[in-house]
């Protein structure tokens, strides 16, 4: 039988505060304004910054770590507030606005790249880009959320990003500080790109004397060395593949080469990238995105699997209040699908109603297929297929799009492929949010919430950012390679007709496919970039990995998560900040004349 409490029971000593007045308690803040307008401001930080790195090193960063230490510096540090579940949805919202960097970045800028082979690519509407991103990341949350009690609460998949973003929310204490350490490293990396001007690179291989084709380069930025400290050991993959090319193959051929061969060796190691080592860059690009898609199959049909019983779950009313309404969702999937039509009807001159209507029912399908693809591939493994997904969409797109023109056809296909890219990334990163939701005790209905309401900042955002950094730096170049985006576009220009290097292609996709097959998630990926990438690039990431191998083997693991980690991540933002502010200064200069 309970007892009444008398006025000589003394409460517990967290019940009452200084002066022995009750504290009452309500629930923790979760999905607040404060939340929502940090969210917004981290998240287009960290989408700027990781776009502009994105078109430099070829591949994207996750956003959520980076995205849960500031905002614990925001929220802890300077508003007080101590709320989890609170910069959770901060996190939340802030990678959804980062999930179009790697989206577009794999794919928009192929329309400049091919601008040059097929004039009038690179003049397509804007706006219609952005709402394709918008509408694709709607549909790509709108398929994924029915999956999240099956995936999660069920099989409980690892989502290893998930857990480490947890991690972070769980130390609110030293949040704060690790933020301090980001900013810091921000302010250095800033300051050292501002000091360096239009110095790029610092060759050692001349000041030794070394044969040309080693290519003893490195590049001068900082962004890159935290990008590999980032990576870690794992990103020595990226690293091989451009020591492979110079270190082992450029001598190789010096010493064996055909008179021709022996040509492009002696001119250096430009000719010798451009002529040889990128075309087989791009051919294990493509080969390892397909034979990653292939790999996958023991997942897609667990990830089938997780489907039926997710719609079972749903028959039976399982999970009703944690999900959004289904019937929400339906909605969103029949409005996205319809949008989709009429933004293919749009996107191209000389486009028919009947083909917007195969590229929209097509692209739709895709998404949902490659959704579930994906977010099963990083709940087990980390790792993304998806410009393999997205190589594979354009592929068929254009086929499907074909007899309309060249320009017609590469437009509304890379318009389409966009969306579906875009829906990918928000697919897989809504997932990782939830699993870091469910390790704090959040509301899945509330960080779903939060995931549709920051999809439509980051395509505008890229959209701009595209566009300013062409201007000034040229998309394609040197300065700005796009790996991945002048992977799709080679793709493209060999199924439309073009000249390409097809022996090349086709070697580097075989060698791609059977890495790929290895079972070791993104390998092939990595190399293939490797082979593509200027080797300046390549050897100052790989500084960056041996670094944080460094630093954990003197310093302990510990202290590399929590202070190189968060000054790594410092690294990437500074330079990347000043490096779009001097783009942005360059535009406005030369379009005032100046």
């Amino acid at each position: 039988m309970a007892t009444t409490p008398t006025s000589t029971q003394t409460p517990p000593p967290d019940t009452v505060d200084a002066r022995g007045r009750p504290i009452r308690r309500g629930v923790y803040p979760e999905m607040t304004w404060t939340a929502l307008v940090v969210g917004y401001l981290i998240g287009s930080l960290i989408c700027v910054s990781i776009g502009y790195a994105a078109l430099i090193l070829g591949f994207s960063i996750e956003g959520s770590e980076l995205a849960a230490i500031l905002g614990w510096g925001i929220l802890r540090g300077i508003l007080r507030r101590s709320s989890i579940v609170e910069n959770n949805i901060n996190q939340t919202i802030a990678s959804a606005v980062n999930g179009a960097s790697a989206g577009m970045m794999f794919s928009v800028p192929a329309l400049f790249i091919l601008d040059r082979t097929f004039p009038g690519t690179g003049d397509f509407s804007a706006l219609l880009m952005i709402l394709a991103c918008i509408t694709g990341g709607i549909l790509g949350l709108a398929f994924v959320i029915p999956l999240r009690k099956q995936m999660i609460d069920f099989n409980r998949l690892a989502y290893p990003g998930g857990i480490a973003v947890a991690t972070i929310l769980r130390s609110s204490g030293s949040g704060a500080g690790k933020a301090l350490l980001l900013l810091g490293g921000a302010a250095i990396s800033g300051v050292v790109h501002t000091l360096l001007g239009d110095v790029e690179a610092w060759s050692l291989g001349n000041a030794i004397g070394a044969p040309e084709y080693l290519n003893l380069t490195f590049y001068l930025s900082l962004l890159t060395v935290g990008t590999g400290f980032l990576s870690g050991r794992g990103g020595l993959y990226f690293g091989l593949g451009g020591f492979i090319c110079y270190f082992f193959l450029g001598p190789l051929l010096a010493a064996t080469g055909s008179p021709e061969i022996l040509a492009v060796v002696h001119e250096g190691p430009t000719p010798l990238r451009e002529g040889l080592f990128r075309p087989l860059g791009i051919g294990i690009l493509i080969g390892a995105a397909v034979g990653g898609i292939i790999a996958a199959f023991p997942l897609i049909r667990s990830a089938l699997r997780s489907m039926q019983d997710a719609a079972k779950a749903k028959a039976e009313g399982s999970g009703l209040h944690d999900e959004l309404p289904i019937r929400f969702l339906y909605g969103a999937i029949l409005f996205g699908g319809l949008a989709l039509v009429a933004i293919a009807f749009f996107a191209a001159p000389n486009m028919t109603f009947g083909h917007a209507i195969s590229m929209a029912v097509l692209g739709t399908l895709w998404i949902w297929a490659a959704g579930v693809i994906v977010a099963e591939c990083v709940g087990r493994t980390n790792w993304s297929p998806l410009s393999g997904m997205t190589l594979i969409a354009v592929t068929i797109l254009i086929l499907v799009a074909s007899g309309l023109g060249d320009v017609s056809t590469i437009v509304s296909s890379v318009v389409v492929g966009a969306a579906i890219c875009v829906a990918i990334a928000q697919a897989s990163d809504m997932m990782l949010d939830l699993k870091s939701g469910y390790l704090v005790g959040a509301s899945p209905r509330k960080q779903q919430l939060a995931q549709l309401a920051a999809t439509w900042l980051g395509p505008i955002l890229m959209m701009g950012l595209i566009y300013v950094l062409h201007e000034a730096y040229t998309i394609g170049s040197a300065r700005l390679p796009a790996a991945q985006a002048t992977a799709l576009a080679g793709v493209i220009e060999g199924i439309i007709g073009g000249d390409v290097p097809a022996f090349r292609y086709g070697a580097g996709a075989g060698i791609g496919g059977l890495m790929a097959m290895s079972g070791l998630g993104g390998i092939g990926v990595l190399i293939g970039l490797g082979f593509y990438m200027p080797f300046h690039i390549v050897m100052t990431y790989t500084v960056g990995c041996f670094a944080r191998m460094g630093v954990e083997r003197f310093k302990g693991r510990g202290f590399a998560e929590s202070v190189g980690i968060p000054v790594a991540a410092g690294l990437i933002v500074g330079e990347a900040l000043v490096g779009v502010g001097k783009a942005m200064a360059a535009v406005i200069s030369g379009a005032g004349g100046g």
